[in-house]
């Protein structure tokens, strides 16, 4: 892969939901909304930017047919310049985000055989939410090239509103995956070189409650909005059909509309809503409530969240008889958003943002611009749009009473409808557009590119494994070594195997240590040694250490800070000075007198540091780099030598093996593993073999086919 010098390569990541170039179907489901809209505008006005060669927005694949055949088109043309690229992943049915993470391996690993197949590296990968940050920062780390983080919405803020509002800790942790979620965000912000907000309340209150929290590489750029389709009513301007529609609803259409626009998720806080129209006798007199909650054909074979929230709608609506007040349309169309807005505005409505937290806020720029004042949560951001554009007042969204005075003071207050009217539409212009905040943005990402020194993986060097297309790489201890008579069968297989096999050692071990105990076995010497935990790669009999893998690493490590940040806490002991590392820390650890893997990471990152921590065998701590790992060293030399991650078979018993197993490696576990590794059993691409030692990878190459045409096990796992 070769970087291009007339002009920046812009990636995109942005996984879940269901994104195309037209008729985008914003509001289908809790997936499907305020980020969608965001990425592929995002990715529209960067390409019309001169200094702007190509973007591509990677996202999932999604091959169902219970949604249009346009998700499962690989490649969709946006923009002159930019591209959708959808990237296979798990299963191939459409999945809600809270169940794509055992996947999100297997994404980046597909998202580098894509840049293989154009020859090119990204010069910054952008990524977007915790599913594409966990990504982004696999392949930021692994190509070398600055990741760009947007949060959009935060795990911790989304978890605290949701205890606030009852909710129990196990249930949301069931419905949502807080945990994993969390800690993605954390992993991104970890590797992330810029961070971008759409407000600095989401800098100082959202951002600040994480481990990794670095202002210093944070800004503060507000998001464009395409607003040549937003504007106030204009001259002698007719009713459209949506209007018709939703007259069905009200016994007089012609009252000021209340107007809430979002998807069905109990987070938008719509019920809430509900409850303070439905309490204010006034607010009903004087105002109609117009509910857009994205599509639907029957509400009973929707998901549980997006079918719990409108039976509570409608429950709320018969509760308290607002039948002839409430209009709650099962259909429209993208094109219906604007002329809503319109239709608000030419009633002297209102639009009401009542969602928890609300991080963009495109809608509230959308009204803005149509000359709609606005009424909206006070988290997020809600507190720079108003500040801004000074067109409207914030709520506290758990305030039922408030919010319905509120509401009732903006519809009654004709003088200052007209201000704030006015005010909204001037300053959305002035500080939401697009061309702006691409301005701001490549500033800001020329910044972040001129102080990373990258020296990227390249596939143009010769390889010591010219013939190789597949490469069987296996730990050496309890793992390739245990046994002599299996060992000298697997031996003999590799001798006798086609030239185009090649072979690698995997081991926490350092490279000395390595090679003597090799020999002691009467292991030949590979063609490859990931050793120490995956922070050093040496090739051939010459034992030739990979320089450009070395200062791959080499980012955001301190081995000084860590090493006191870690003294005197119980149950750690440093292991002897031999074992010790440039790129690796290590540790006896006792776990029954140690503080928890949990505690000592979130330690380190509250402390400003970065490392990958890994336990294994029950007794050992390693500090790594970020980047470094068994798992990121193989795919490091997958991309180098140019040999498909799915050709790579990985073998290993340990805790610091589990990286390397997952993704699309064909992963094989010997029957003498660890515990730890249980936790990967029944995952398609990892096989538990029952023999032991090198048995168990004698067995896993039989599984696989290796040495054969290799059983393609991957696409008959996503069939399923």
């Amino acid at each position: 892969m070769t970087p291009h010098d007339d002009g920046l390569y812009l990636m995109l990541i942005s996984v879940h939901g269901l994104i195309r170039a037209e008729d985008m179907e914003l509001g289908r489901d809790a997936d499907t909304g305020g980020q969608i809209k965001y990425v592929v505008e995002l990715a529209r006005a960067l390409a019309e930017n001169p200094r702007v060669r190509r973007v591509d927005l990677l996202t999932r694949m999604v091959e169902d047919p219970k949604v249009s055949k346009d998700y499962a088109q690989p490649h969709e043309q946006l923009a002159d310049k930019a591209f959708i690229i959808r990237i296979p992943c798990g299963p191939r049915r459409y999945l809600r985000k809270e169940v794509l993470w055992p996947y999100l391996d297997s994404f980046a690993d597909n998202a580098l055989h894509y840049l293989r197949h154009i020859g090119e590296v990204p010069d910054v990968i952008h990524s977007h939410y915790a599913d594409g940050g966990y990504v982004g920062a696999r392949l930021a780390g692994l190509l070398g090239v600055p990741l760009v983080h947007t949060g959009h919405s935060l795990g911790r803020e989304k978890r605290r509103r949701l205890l606030d509002q009852g909710a129990k800790p196990e249930t949301i942790e069931k419905n949502y995956n807080f945990t994993q979620r969390i800690e993605a965000e954390e992993f991104a912000l970890d590797n992330a070189a810029m961070v971008i907000a759409s407000t600095t309340q989401e800098v100082d209150k959202q951002y600040s409650i994480y481990d990794n929290y670095q202002p210093e590489h944070m800004v503060v750029i507000p998001p464009g909005v395409s607003l040549e389709r937003f504007h106030p009513p204009r001259g002698a301007w007719f009713n459209p059909p949506i209007y018709m529609e939703l007259t069905r609803f009200l016994r007089e259409p012609r009252k000021p509309m209340i107007l809430a626009l979002s998807r069905p998720d109990e987070r938008k806080n719509i019920a809430t809503l509900l409850h303070a129209y439905g309490e204010n006798s006034d607010l009903q007199d004087a105002a109609n409530l117009v509910l857009i909650v994205g599509n639907r054909d029957d509400i009973h074979s929707m998901e549980k969240g997006p079918r719990g929230v409108l039976n509570e709608i409608l429950l709320l609506i018969d509760r308290y008889d607002l039948y002839g007040r409430v209009a709650y349309p099962k259909h429209h169309q993208a094109d219906d958003v604007p002329l809503l807005y319109r239709l608000a505005a030419k009633s002297s409505g209102v639009f009401i943002n009542p969602a928890l937290t609300e991080p963009f806020g495109l809608t509230l720029i959308e009204a803005a611009a149509s000359g709609l004042p606005i009424v909206a949560t006070e988290d997020g951001g809600p507190r720079d749009i108003v500040g801004y554009c000074k067109n409207g007042l914030l709520i506290d969204p758990l305030d039922t009473a408030r919010m319905g005075q509120t509401l009732f003071g903006v519809i009654s207050n004709r003088s200052q409808w007209r201000r704030w009217s006015k005010n909204g539409i001037q300053g959305a212009h002035r500080h939401f557009s697009w061309p702006g905040h691409v301005k701001k943005y490549l500033g800001e990402v020329d910044k972040i590119i001129k102080k990373t020194k990258r020296k990227r993986p390249s596939t143009s060097l010769k390889s010591k494994l010219p013939t190789s297309d597949r490469l069987l790489v296996t730990d050496i201890d309890n793992t390739l070594l245990g046994d002599r008579e299996s060992l000298r069968q697997l031996l003999d297989r590799i001798r006798g195997a086609p030239e185009r096999v090649g072979f690698g050692i995997a081991t926490g071990r350092r490279i000395e240590s390595a090679v003597k105990i090799l020999k002691d076995w009467d292991v030949p010497l590979p063609d490859v040694l990931v050793t120490s935990v995956g922070t050093e790669i040496y090739y051939g009999v010459s034992m030739e250490l990979d320089s450009g893998y070395q200062h791959h690493l080499d980012y955001r490590w301190e081995p000084e800070a860590l090493r006191e940040a870690l003294q005197g806490l119980p149950g750690l002991r440093m292991q002897a000075a031999s074992e010790q590392r440039r790129f690796k820390i290590s540790y006896f650890m006792d776990p029954v007198k140690a503080p928890s893997l949990a505690h000592i990471t979130g330690h380190l990152r509250q402390s400003g540091l970065h490392a990958n921590v890994v336990f294994s065998l029950g007794m050992y701590l390693d500090l790594l780099p970020v980047r470094a790992s068994k798992g990121s060293a193989v795919r490091y030399l997958a991309d180098k030598w140019d040999i498909e991650v799915e050709h790579i078979l990985v073998a290993g018993d340990s805790g610091n093996d589990e990286e390397m197993l997952n993704g699309n490696t064909l992963g094989v576990v010997v029957g003498n593993h660890s515990e730890e590794l249980e936790i990967l059993r029944g995952r398609d691409l990892i096989y538990f073999a029952e023999g032991q030692y090198a048995r168990g990878i004698l067995e896993g190459i039989e599984h696989y086919d290796f040495l054969g045409k290799i059983r393609n096990i991957h696409e008959q796992g996503e069939q399923e």
